[in-house]
Parts: structure tokens; sequence; C-alpha cells
């Protein structure tokens, strides 16, 4: 699988098209119509025309194109599947799959986007991202991870999985004082089981969002411990977010420095024929380089190297 940049994921509910429009023009780098939570019941089926028009008639650049069907406990499902990649699939890159709890609710997408796109001749497959958000898929996420080619990431939902497991929660994504009750951080477990599954399988591993939209301060420290984590991004549920997601989810100019050191006084080593290496007094191993190699590629990615 080609790595992709998918720092910030910009959510915007499929039921309103002016903000469609907007989200387009937006600095994120992927742009998620919401078919799910954001769209009433009266109003899910007729917002499926919203996402076929997004995709067939506006240009999103270089972003990332995907939605989010509802449930596959509910009767939309098969049809958010159906009449948007029937209409619109050569447009889309990721079909979003809430609640996924086992490998087979990921079959289940898979063979009807396989059926849909032999039937209408679409030249490259649709990827899946799956949102682990309740107890089983966090139980079963390393089968879950294993199953299918065509998923490409996780995206962590805390709040259904806070309710999931019964965790209280004020405001989802942020730190209240249930936090200040628990000697540690509550949440990671969840989040580093995400992370590590993605990384076994070669998966990108995305944050789930921050409701705190007047709350600037929250949210850089919910980024920095997503990014601490290792995660690839984060998901925004509002356009003044992207630019703190985005800044933060790549290698700080210190990282960068630090990488590139490293990197060019192994070389320097290797060449003299020394084995072991020592960077500004810390020693370097194998995993360090690793590390560092990371950092690189990640940095390249995001364009901050050539």
């Amino acid at each position: 699988m080609a790595e992709k940049l998918e720092r910030s994921i910009l959510l915007v509910p499929a039921s309103n098209w002016n903000m469609i429009q907007k989200t387009a023009t937006s600095n994120a780098d992927a742009v998620c119509i919401d078919l799910e939570d954001a769209v009433t019941v009266d109003e899910k089926e007729a917002s499926r025309a919203n996402v076929v028009r997004a995709y067939k008639e506006l240009d999103f650049g270089n972003k990332l194109r995907m939605y989010r069907i509802n449930g596959l406990d509910t009767h939309y499902a098969y049809r958010d599947l159906i009449e948007v990649v029937e209409a619109a699939g050569d447009g889309i890159d990721l079909i979003v799959v809430p609640k996924v709890n086992r490998p087979e609710d990921v079959y289940v997408v898979e063979t009807l986007l396989t059926q849909i796109e032999s039937y209408r001749q679409f030249s490259r497959p649709i990827g899946i991202e799956a949102l682990i958000e309740t107890a089983a898929g966090c139980v079963n996420i390393r089968e879950i991870a294993a199953c299918s080619t065509r998923l490409e990431g996780f995206v962590y939902g805390p709040g259904d999985y806070a309710a999931s497991v019964r965790m209280p929660m004020e405001s989802i994504g942020e730190l209240d004082d249930n936090d200040a009750a628990y000697p540690g951080h509550r949440w990671h477990h969840i989040m580093h089981s995400i992370v590590s599954a993605a990384r076994a399988y070669n998966k990108r591993a995305i944050d789930g969002p921050f409701a705190g939209i007047k709350n600037p301060e929250g949210l850089t420290q919910a980024c920095k411990i997503g990014r601490a984590m290792g995660f690839d991004g984060k998901w925004c549920i509002h356009p003044s977010q992207i630019e703190t997601v985005n800044r933060t989810f790549v290698p700080s100019a210190k990282d960068i420095e630090w990488a590139q050191t490293v990197l060019r006084e192994y070389e320097l080593a290797r060449q003299e024929g020394r084995g072991a290496l020592s960077v500004k007094g810390k020693m370097i191993d194998v995993a360090s380089l690793r590390i560092c190699h990371g950092l690189v590629e990640r940095a390249r990615l995001a364009g901050l190297l050539n």
C-alpha cells in the first residue's frame, strides 16, 4: 500500500451542500462526507445524492475523497454503498465503515465493493477505513487488521468507544474531571491498540475528533498526545482545527534536524568502519536509525524535505 499523507480529515454532513462545497477548498488532506452521525434519519436517503454530486462535480485537488456510510446494523448501509459507489465510485478513494466489530464487517463491505467495481468497470479499487469504536472492535483489532488488503487504515472513535465500555466522558476527545481522577491516560489501551495493529499490518492510524471547537489549547494538547502515540492524523469537525492538526502531525524542525544528523553521522561512522555510534552524547543503535528514517520519510511526504 502506497503511503498517503492523511494528517487532517475534515468531516462534513452529507445533508449540507453549502458546507460540502467549502470543504473542497480547505487545507485538509482529506474530506469525509458523513452519512452517519451528522445526518438525521429523515435526511439520510436524500443525502446520498450530495455525496454523488460532490465527487462528480467538485474539484478536491489532491485531497483524499471519502465518505462514511451508516452502520452495518442499519438498513441504510447497503444502499449507502450501492447508490453512491455505482454513481461516483471512480471519484472516491475511501469508504469509512463505522463500528467495525469483527473481520466479517470489513468482508461484507469489500464484497459489495468488488461486485460494484466489476459491474461499473472502475479502473481502481476503493479503499476502506475502519472505525474502531466498540469494545468488540478493540478486542478483535488484530484479526480485523489482517483481514483485507483493501483495508487501508483505522480511525479511533472516542465517543462511541466510551459508551461501549461504559467510561464516562463529558465531551468527545477532551480531557475532563474523569481523566484527572485516573492516575494515567484513560484511553491509552485503545489508542495504542489501534496504532500497534496499524503498524503491524501496514495501515494508517487516525485519531478521533475533538469536540471542543472553542478550546484551541485542548486541541493542541490532544494533537500532541496523538502524535506522541504514533497516530498519522486526526479527524477535524471544524475548518478552524485543520491548521493545528496539519502542523502537529508532521515531524518538527527539531526532529528533522536530529534525524538528519543521526543519519549523516551513521553514514560517516560506517565509512570509517566504526560500529558504535554516539551523537551529542546519545548512543545510537539500529532502532534509532529506523526511527530517524521514518521521520525523514514522513517529512518528505509532507513536503518539508526534498
